[in-house]
């Protein structure tokens, strides 16, 4: 199957085919094989296809995709980028024990992994909001 058929032009519509064929296709065995424009191809594990297909959904959007390990530590200034907050904010953040961090001399450390949890608990904080407040719109007629 061709993934970027000449009518396709832009890098975001090639990224949302490209995601939604890996969401459809579980290869059965443990590779998988990725053929180039150029004819080469590569063999990858098929473990890392759910990621692949989460990156290019969105990439699809026009949304920026910032790969960290999790088990790595990041400095305030990673995590402030990440979070998209100022990082005296994220100092708070960690000195009220919303974030857990461990200090290496004077220098905070933050596992990316804490900072994920603390990510998607805000997330849903945000959703759980969001639903209440269109509930109550609809509630109340204002057309949303």
């Amino acid at each position: 199957m061709i993934l970027s058929p000449p009518q396709i032009t832009t890098e975001q519509e090639i990224a949302k085919i490209a995601s939604q064929f890996l969401a459809m296709h579980s290869p059965n065995n443990n590779n998988c094989e990725l053929k180039f424009s150029n004819g080469e191809n590569i063999i990858i594990p098929t473990s890392v296809l759910p990621q692949l297909a989460e990156i290019l959904s969105y990439l699809a959007k026009g949304d920026k995709v910032n790969i960290v390990p999790i088990k790595s530590e990041l400095t305030t200034s990673e995590a402030s980028e990440i979070l998209n907050v100022s990082r005296p904010y994220l100092v708070q953040l960690l000195e009220s024990g919303e974030i857990p961090f461990r200090k290496v001399g004077v220098r905070r450390r933050i596992l990316a992994q804490d900072l994920m949890i603390y990510q998607e608990k805000i997330q849903a904080q945000r959703r759980y909001v969001l639903e209440k407040l269109t509930a109550q719109a609809q509630e109340l007629n204002m057309g949303y």
